[in-house]
């Protein structure tokens, strides 16, 4: 959520942050909303003070003057039930439109429709050239024994699969190899809750907007997580931190569920896009400093390309342009990694910077020792890993021409020091 105070000062700026990232939000209704708050507000505050005058003065005054000034009393209290009916019918209306009002892109962030108009950085790596017919990652799992998508979909329906043999042991072997990797950072490792309250879910920025990407569980109110960034980002809503607890670094390896709804025939070969995948995610809670945000922006990408590097996957780091920016994100960066089968490089990583968009949302505030004055924390998260998507360019490119895969160097110990699947 943005300050109000902002939008006052410079509606103009949120109408074309609002045109940039293609998100609807009436700036000039919210403003006209806003104006009719503050003059309702100060017709309550004002009646409260003249009634707390009258309410002093009638022990003092004579019967005569007593009753005149019950009367104004009587007609005080009307006029402030009048005023509170009408602010009870505006206040939603205020909350509904803020809710829609985008975060402006930095200024460093190209503008752009959508994803084919994202800016490359830097590429990483060599990009693998074979001297054989290479297979997809579908017909190396299949002859291997690692997958099995026709009984996946037999039991679970469309966009979902079992991993099983070593094609199992490596799925873990990469999330249990980022997630150490994270915990030797110093990031606190935590086990989270992947069903969330409404609340939780407007708190982090998914509602209103990802309701029909999301599981939601209608009998008991409650919603299956996309990613660990909600109950991570959420830990601590609610409460006033103080300064020297910050920064806060999690990471949390979860289950994630998404309906991928309006993906219909899109992505559907094979384990890219699926319903149902596990993923290491890391979430940096910082103090209110645009500089502290850039730094932990920088840091949390190169946590996940530490990972990428230590895998020895080719990969290449875009600026995602305004269009293809969530309603939260201030910037983000994402890590593609070359997938063969596609021929490209293709989305492995997401790494955002909210600035104070969620905290506003969730209330997270923590106190500066020096001035005893409260602040809204910045929010930034990123993906360390996910699987089974990464299994893609691990198994394709780790091929070799007998139809065995190569398992990377870092991932053997935990694979019980297996080098090779076969």
């Amino acid at each position: 959520m943005i300050d109000i105070k902002q939008i006052r000062e410079n509606p103009q700026k949120f109408k074309d942050a609002c045109t940039a990232k293609k998100f609807a939000a009436d700036i000039d209704k919210l403003i006209e909303v806003d104006s009719e708050l503050k003059t309702i507000k100060q017709k309550l505050q004002d009646i409260s003070t003249d009634k707390n005058r009258l309410g002093k003065s009638i022990p003092k005054l004579s019967a005569d003057e007593k009753q005149s000034a019950l009367s104004q009393l009587a007609e005080l209290k009307q006029e402030e039930a009048k005023h509170t009916g009408e602010l009870g019918s505006l206040q939603p209306q205020f909350d509904e439109i803020m809710q829609q009002v985008p975060q402006p892109a930095d200024d460093d962030v190209p503008l752009g429709k959508d994803d084919t108009e994202n800016t490359e950085i830097r590429k990483e790596g060599e990009v693998r050239q074979f001297d054989f017919e290479p297979k997809d990652h579908v017909q190396l799992g299949l002859a291997l024994g690692m997958m099995d998508i026709e009984r996946g979909v037999k039991l679970a329906g469309a966009r979902n699969y079992f991993l099983k043999g070593d094609g199992a042991l490596l799925h873990w072997a990469v999330l249990r190899f980022a997630m150490d990797s994270m915990v030797g950072k110093g990031y606190v490792p935590l086990s989270v809750p992947l069903l969330m309250k409404d609340e939780a879910m407007r708190s982090t920025g998914y509602y209103p907007g990802s309701e029909e990407q999301t599981y939601r569980m209608e009998k008991d109110q409650l919603n299956l997580v996309g990613t660990a960034e909600v109950p991570l980002t959420a830990y601590r809503m609610g409460e006033i931190l103080s300064a020297d607890e910050l920064p806060l670094k999690y990471v949390a390896l979860s289950s994630c569920f998404r309906r991928e709804a309006g993906a219909a025939g899109k992505d559907t070969y094979g384990l890219y896009r699926i319903h149902q995948f596990d993923k290491v995610e890391q979430v940096v809670i910082c103090q209110n400093s645009a500089e502290a945000s850039r730094r932990f922006h920088e840091e949390i990408l190169a946590n996940a390309e530490a990972v990428m590097r230590a895998l020895e996957l080719p990969y290449r780091i875009v600026n995602v342009c305004t269009g293809d920016l969530g309603r939260g994100q201030a910037k983000k960066f994402d890590i593609e990694a070359w997938m063969p089968s596609r021929g490209n490089y293709c989305e492995t990583h997401s790494a955002s910077k909210f600035y104070e968009f969620q905290a506003r949302r969730m209330n997270l505030r923590y106190k500066e020792a020096a001035t005893k004055k409260n602040f809204f924390c910045h929010t930034l998260n990123n993906t360390v890993i996910a699987s089974p998507r990464v299994l893609i360019p691990i198994m394709e490119l780790y091929q070799n021409s007998d139809g065995s895969i190569t398992v990377p160097e870092v991932l053997r110990p935990y694979m019980n020091g297996k080098e090779k699947i076969t």
